[in-house]
């Protein structure tokens, strides 16, 4: 609940506020199954609409988009809203925009392949090191020819076309194996199969269009509706590390940050970093610990603090922690290391606290002004001021037909990129084969009585000829030279995501 410029979000012996100022140095948020994690993320979704700032969560279940509709007086609710004392806690709705993949239960999203870059495609794609390493080389190529590769079919095209003419690209790109040229062409068809036609093509996302304020200063929250993505964990782990690292490529960075330009809450985030490439963690980590000075908070939703690299953890510095069960060794180990990264409070033991506490109960440690973690207190999260669960599909289709950028992503285009160009130029290339062809079958018809006259002479120029590859057809042609003046002006970022020059 914000209010006088700052978020009451849980109250026990005393009442905990997060600071708008601290809400971009991270977050956790964390528990075991049914504590009461959600109801948390919703709760602090709806405080920081209210100061402002926009929002981004992803819906695995389907239960925030209640976030919409005002809240009713469930038993539940009332009896939180008494015990705790809320005085001038009301009920309301939020304004809040449907995202889908798929397009199903919200607003279309497509990036380009060449806009998610190949780091992460490898990643989605499960490539090992060699194979990553050629998808590095099969984007090189284009990028440096200036073909886009904005949907499947483009890569594709791109990896065949470099695999047919791999020894023409190993002196100056490195070996290319066509084993591995053809395995990730399997596992593109694994991933069109599991919905890519859906996620890669135009119009492209402008990650933009997620920080927005309505008229009236309140920040829009982004749901991001997942229950059939969340079928897919790599893709969706995988799309919201781009949308990370896109904010990052996008945002200018500021010296006084008064609040967040938005704040990212990653659910299930464990699966950001399940069987990770080690580079990848690296990367991780460093946009983490840059971003928040783009004004960007993020906030990790997991089990276990324990779920996350202590690189990751270590830059989060406001906290809460649910109920979490130690019926093991191992799980005992895991209470006693997430107890252990809480400021310490006399009046309780933090370790004893972590097992008992009740549904909604956590405990809470906020950054003070100073930037210095706050001791921790053991308090009740405060209820959503929104409806708790789904909403039907009738006011979720309101909700998106009455948003003011319906109609900006609903139709799919399909402009020239990589595939088209590389299927014009084998066209053309194969003409100018069969004109040379005729040419010289007509050539050698009217010339044959002087054929052994000029034969020497024939000899030494073909001699001195070298019949052009297919590569240097395929980019001679003056539309590849624009190409490549556009190639040059591409440049990629820290997650290899494509980005302008300024």
């Amino acid at each position: 609940m914000y209010y006088d410029n700052k978020i009451l979000a849980a109250k026990g012996n005393r009442e905990v506020y997060l600071l708008p100022e601290m809400a971009n140095r991270h977050g956790l948020i964390a528990g075991a199954t049914g504590t009461g994690k959600t109801i948390t993320l919703k709760v602090l979704a709806e405080s920081f609409s209210d100061c402002g700032v926009p929002v981004f969560l992803a819906d695995i279940k389907g239960d925030l988009a209640g976030l919409i509709e005002e809240g009713g007086n469930e038993p539940k609710i009332c009896e939180r809203i008494k015990t705790l004392g809320l005085e001038g806690f009301e009920h309301k709705s939020y304004p809040v925009r449907f995202w889908d993949i798929f397009g199903e239960g919200g607003h279309p999203i497509r990036i380009t392949i060449s806009d998610m870059g190949s780091i992460l495609l490898s990643r989605l794609l499960d490539l090992n090191d060699i194979q990553t390493a050629i998808m590095n080389i099969i984007f090189r190529i284009a990028d440096d020819r200036g073909l886009l590769l904005i949907d499947l079919k483009d890569l594709r095209a791109m990896a065949q076309y470099v695999g047919q003419n791999a020894k023409e690209f190993t002196l100056e790109y490195g070996s290319i194996s066509t084993q591995s040229v053809g395995a990730i062409l399997r596992k593109l068809i694994t991933l069109e199969d599991q919905g890519g036609d859906y996620f890669f093509g135009e119009p492209n996302l402008d990650i933009l269009d997620f920080i927005q304020t309505t008229s009236e200063g309140r920040g829009y929250i982004n749901i991001l509706h997942s229950v059939k993505l969340f079928q897919n964990p790599v893709l969706y782990s995988t799309f919201l590390l781009w949308m990370l690292s896109e904010l990052f490529e996008s945002l200018p960075e500021i010296d006084d940050v008064k609040k967040p330009k938005i704040v990212f809450f990653f659910d299930e985030a464990h699966l950001f970093f399940k069987d990770a490439p080690k580079v990848l963690l690296q990367k991780v980590e460093q946009v983490v610990r840059l971003i928040r000075s783009k004004g960007v908070g993020v906030y990790f939703v997991t089990q276990n603090p324990c779920d996350l690299p202590d690189g990751v953890l270590g830059q989060l510095g406001n906290r809460i922690l649910h109920a979490l069960r130690a019926y093991t060794p191992k799980n005992q180990k895991m209470v006693r290391a997430a107890a252990q990264t809480f400021r310490a409070n006399p009046e309780f033991d933090t370790e004893k606290a972590v097992s008992e506490l009740a549904i909604g109960e956590a405990l809470v440690s906020f950054l003070a002004k100073d930037g210095s973690p706050e001791i921790t207190e053991r308090a009740f999260i405060l209820p959503p001021q929104s409806r708790l669960g789904t909403i039907s599909e009738d006011a979720r289709r309101e909700a998106i037909s009455s948003s003011t950028i319906y109609g900006k992503y609903d139709t799919a285009v399909d402009n020239e990129s990589a595939y088209e160009i590389l299927q014009t130029e084998e066209k053309q290339a194969k003409a100018r084969e069969e004109q040379e062809m005729a040419k010289k079958q007509r050539s050698s018809l009217a010339k044959a009585p002087q054929k052994q006259a000029t034969r020497a002479k024939t000899t030494r120029k073909q001699s001195s000829y070298k019949k052009p590859s297919f590569v240097e057809k395929t980019f001679n042609s003056a539309a590849t030279s624009m190409g490549r003046e556009i190639g040059r002006s591409l440049v990629r970022g820290i997650f290899g995501s494509l980005k302008k020059k300024d």
